[in-house]
């Protein structure tokens, strides 16, 4: 197919939103987080940015071939930030066999990006099934029908599972025993900041051993700044 050739040498942009500096962090990176998160959502309320929660999840297989792809952050607090998926599918077997992963939340708009790297744990059941009852009928029908990341014949098949399941279950559908939330427990939060001259700020909190005998109180967190 032919086309227009675009030069992306050519693509250039300053970053002059904000800045981001030491004294002005939040006490923890969680409280950084739920502050950027707002800010994030106030962007899409005001229709400058599509979705806040959009993420990159990215894992490795044991050997260390990695895969990415866009999810949703359905749920975040002390513990990590949490996604939902069937357990089948591509991401959620290198999480299982490799429980370490990276997570990009991409704000273009807000000139702002948050990568987070961790360690992967099924969320417990009665978390996945009440947010599974939460989701739209269709989504609930969806999460049935597909076989995820698994080779299929064509879109109709999907289609035709989907109206079946429709009309076994017509308004309660069970939670799929296939079907559950991986949690990313963090290990390093960056903030990153654009800044003009590809100076951007970027500044991480990182977890530390905690010093001392075994029993001593959990890890701390320290704050870096990393060079763009």
């Amino acid at each position: 197919m032919g086309g227009v050739s675009v030069d992306p040498r050519e693509q250039r942009r300053t970053y002059r939103a904000s800045h981001l500096s030491e004294s002005e962090l939040a006490p923890s990176w969680l409280d950084q987080f739920r502050a950027w998160f707002a800010d994030a959502s106030a962007a899409v309320a005001e229709g400058r940015l599509a979705e806040a929660n959009a993420m990159v999840f990215a894992t490795a297989t044991p050997d260390g071939v990695p895969s990415a792809r866009t999810v949703l952050l359905k749920g975040y607090d002390a513990r990590g930030f949490v996604l939902f998926t069937n357990l089948g599918s591509t991401k959620a077997l290198e999480a299982a066999a490799n429980p370490r992963a990276s997570l990009v939340f991409p704000w273009f708009t807000l000139e702002r990006q948050v990568v987070v790297a961790g360690t992967v744990t099924p969320v417990d059941r009665a978390e996945s099934e009440a947010y599974f009852h939460s989701r739209p009928h269709g989504s609930q029908l969806g999460a049935w029908a597909s076989p995820q990341s698994r080779v299929i014949t064509g879109r109709e098949m999907l289609e035709r599972r989907r109206d079946a399941l429709g009309a076994r279950w017509p308004a309660t559908v069970p939670a799929p025993p296939f079907w559950g939330g991986l949690r990313v427990a963090p290990v390093s939060v960056e903030f990153w900041q654009g800044r003009p001259d590809r100076l951007h700020d970027r500044l991480r909190w990182r977890v530390v051993p905690a010093a001392g005998q075994p029993g001593a109180a959990g890890p701390e967190w320290i704050v870096e700044r990393l060079a763009p």
